[in-house]
């Protein structure tokens, strides 16, 4: 059985169509990255998914339950973890996560137990008594991850969660993200961060105007968005001619320019050639060096530009926004 499952997911706003049938399974244990440029439906789907917005028409699923008609017995199954965190004023560590464990009706020795734990694992324990409006911007969000495990769901839904950290604080979620991965929760995360989505998630989806492009594992991305090879040549000299020569073999097309830094006593900055190589010609890109030498060229530069996850974003994609 799915963890997190949507049947054609769909909300309007008026005429506007924030998400358009969307479908996604993601199972237990999966940590599910939700990948779209601003406006493409990320934060719609997760507050549905938090049972705080109302879909207009399809079906969500936690654990079972269907959304809309079972939100009591979802909400202990899950935790929300907003791009932004908020407190009453004066209020210091400890006594926001007691409030929020007296909500779940954890009480008594058990409370303080269980505040205790969250505080290790969130390596907080030391700005207990610290006011929550004095935390820093990570250490807050590290708070607000703290409040929803205090109940120990099984799902954690995290929109934007390192959304204005510095490297240092988002180096320290991502750690904490890597062991509640490891302590075996389904976790759905949005984040415009691709590299660290490429290497905490073991799935991925992309959505753009509302509409689910890509589901799937963060290799098959890959090989959905890669399009040939992308091939940066640098020559000492004539880089017009030996863009020519490559220009006519087979598999080469899209030669064009850029630069790359500094030429050779000029002061200039060198050409750099970029083509776009397929194999499916019969011919591989690295016999391109041997054909640039034998027409009499000195190669200065010769390398595949490689293909992640925010390249495959950027071929998937459109830029399109609502």
């Amino acid at each position: 059985m799915p963890m997190i499952e949507t049947v054609n997911l769909t909300k309007r706003y008026g005429e506007l169509v924030a998400l358009n049938n969307l479908n996604l399974t993601i199972s237990e244990g999966d940590c599910f990255g939700f990948i779209g440029p601003n406006g493409a439906g990320k934060t719609t789907t997760i507050k549905i998914l938090a049972t705080l917005l109302k879909p207009s028409s399809g079906q969500a699923n936690i654990a079972g339950l269907t959304v809309g008609y079972q939100n009591r017995q979802i909400r202990p199954q899950i935790g929300y973890v907003p791009d932004f965190m908020g407190a009453y004023e004066d209020m210091v560590v400890m006594e926001y996560l007691e409030f929020f464990a007296a909500a779940y009706n954890i009480n008594g020795p058990q409370r303080k137990k269980v505040v205790h734990d969250v505080l290790e694992l969130t390596d907080l324990g030391y700005k207990a008594t610290a006011e929550v409006n004095s935390l820093s911007r990570g250490m807050q969000q590290r708070l607000s991850i703290a409040r929803v495990l205090l109940h120990d769901p099984k799902v954690l839904l995290m929109d934007e969660p390192a959304s204005g950290l510095d490297p240092r604080a988002r180096i320290e979620i991502r750690e904490l993200l890597k062991e509640l991965k490891r302590m075996g929760k389904t976790i759905l995360i949005s984040s415009h961060i691709l590299h660290e989505l490429a290497e905490l998630c073991n799935v991925v989806g992309i959505i753009e105007r509302g509409a689910l492009l890509f589901n799937g594992t963060v290799d098959e991305a890959i090989r959905r968005a890669k399009v040939g090879h992308v091939i940066h040549v640098g020559v000492s000299e004539r880089a017009e001619e030996a863009a020519k020569v490559l220009a006519r073999l087979p598999g080469v097309s899209k030669v064009g320019f850029g630069e790359d830094g500094p030429g050779q006593g000029n002061g200039k900055a060198a050409k750099l050639i970029h083509l776009t190589f397929d194999e499916t010609a019969g011919r591989s890109f690295t016999d391109l060096p041997n054909v640039l030498v034998n027409a009499g060229f000195r190669i200065t530069k010769f390398t595949e530009e490689p293909v992640n996850l925010e390249t495959a974003f950027m071929r998937l994609t459109k830029g399109l926004v609502q």
